[in-house]
């Protein structure tokens, strides 16, 4: 299991992901499930991964591939919005489970693949959207300025209920923070480093990024100052008048 969360406001976007991987409560691994794709001045796009491992492993690399080739179909490099990327990556998940599905038909395990894409084209907005794994997409948008996937439920409460309109970049990046942290608190299969990128709109470039590993100074405090506060309010709140 896994989680990834984008965030899309009107000064840009955040984005994380975990590093956690398992084949059985015996078998946990790290692996970054975040890919960066950037021109500087042209391009931002960012991948976050959830699903099987070796069938988004392979997703990224023919994307990564299919950008070398300088003539032809369009690529990550030469896509013209957005959503054209989107569309790449949706093929490039069908092409890998045409090829595999058939042969893990007969396993315990099943393609299964699923991100959330992220970023902006120059001459266009930020731009926010989650893949499912049969290859349709949604965009995020005022009505649903969040996307997650993966192991969502536990992180989902704080997001609802801090996130507004008006929502700073900062604000945002402590709120995604502290769903990764009540999310690693009820679910084993969550777990650090966590990948975050802040992007900042216009800025056609990564200026903010953060790998959180084990025992990471800031996120410790926050889960301590988070947890601590939670403590303060709930016991400020009234007694039930029977």
């Amino acid at each position: 299991m896994t989680y990834c969360v984008g965030i899309l406001l009107k000064d840009g976007i955040v984005l994380a992901s975990d590093s956690r991987t398992h084949a059985g409560v015996d078998n946990f691994a790290k692996f970054c499930k975040m890919t960066v794709f950037e021109r500087a001045g042209d391009r931002v796009l960012v991948l976050l991964s959830s699903g099987n491992l070796a069938g988004t492993q392979a997703v990224i690399n023919v994307l990564k591939q299919r950008s070398e080739v300088t003539s032809g179909a369009p690529n990550i490099w030469t896509a013209r919005t957005m959503f054209d990327v989107v569309m790449l990556v949706s093929d490039a998940m069908r092409d890998i489970e045409r090829r595999d599905a058939p042969f893990l038909e007969s396993g315990p395990v099943s393609f299964n693949a699923s991100f959330i894409v992220g970023g902006q084209l120059k001459g266009e907005p930020p731009r926010l959207f989650r893949i499912y794994a049969e290859g349709n997409f949604i965009e995020a948008g005022d009505e649903t300025p969040f996307l997650q996937t993966g192991e969502a439920k536990y992180g989902k409460p704080i997001i609802d209920r801090v996130l507004a309109p008006a929502t700073t970049l900062a604000d945002a990046t402590k709120c995604v923070l502290v769903s990764f942290d009540s999310t690693m608190r009820s679910n084993l299969s969550v777990g650090m480093p966590i990948d975050l990128v802040c992007y900042e709109r216009d800025s056609l470039e990564v200026r903010k990024r953060r790998r959180f590993n084990e025992g990471d100074a800031y996120f410790t405090a926050l889960s301590a100052d988070w947890s601590e506060g939670v403590r303060k309010v709930f016991q400020e709140l009234p007694d039930l008048q029977w």
